[in-house]
């Protein structure tokens, strides 16, 4: 996104807000996916995620890419949006989940269609959904998940090791289907 079509949304330029909402809308839906637990709640980040970059478009300062910055957005959103699920989660609800003792790697002997990636990880707590794509997706590192997450370090590697574990096991169970 150049200068003159930021300028043209920051204006409240219908035809520019709508191009800006045209080339990043594949992208930023597939990563509410991600973090969704439905194809419905993905639409409702998605949204929300857009809302919020109009709304903060002016702080946008030009530095790095327009587009990570809008990622930065999205996921920002994401994470707000499994904080407040958190919130009425326990954790031992995610500790009673029943996981296989090997949690080291995923295992998988081929490659997973992106759709169906999806639904599994649709189907993670969202714990386990949240440090998975922090740190398998987005690149994130342990001690920044922790921060973002306001977890230890440790509760971020055990729930990353939990997500693969489960995502695994997920994997399995719909290939026998």
């Amino acid at each position: 996104m150049n200068a003159s079509e930021l300028e043209a949304c920051l204006r409240g330029d219908r035809r520019a807000q709508r191009a800006l909402y045209e080339r990043y809308k594949g992208k930023m839906f597939a990563l509410c996916l991600r973090y969704a637990s439905s194809h419905a709640e993905a639409e409702d980040l998605c949204q929300e995620g857009f809302v919020r970059v109009f709304r903060d478009l002016s702080q946008y300062d030009g530095r790095g890419h327009f587009e990570g910055w809008v990622r930065k957005v999205f996921v920002n959103t994401a994470l707000q949006h499994i904080e407040k699920q958190r919130r009425r989660i326990t954790t031992t609800a995610l500790d009673e989940v029943d996981l296989p003792d090997d949690t080291d790697s995923f295992g998988w002997e081929e490659e997973v269609p992106a759709d169906r990636l999806i639904r599994l990880l649709q189907q993670l707590p969202p714990g386990f959904r949240a440090v998975f794509n922090l740190y398998v997706l987005e690149g994130y590192s342990h001690p920044e998940i922790a921060e973002i997450l306001g977890i230890s370090v440790s509760t971020s590697k055990s729930q990353l090791s939990r997500a693969k574990a489960h995502l695994r096991r997920l994997l399995e169970r719909s290939l026998t289907e």
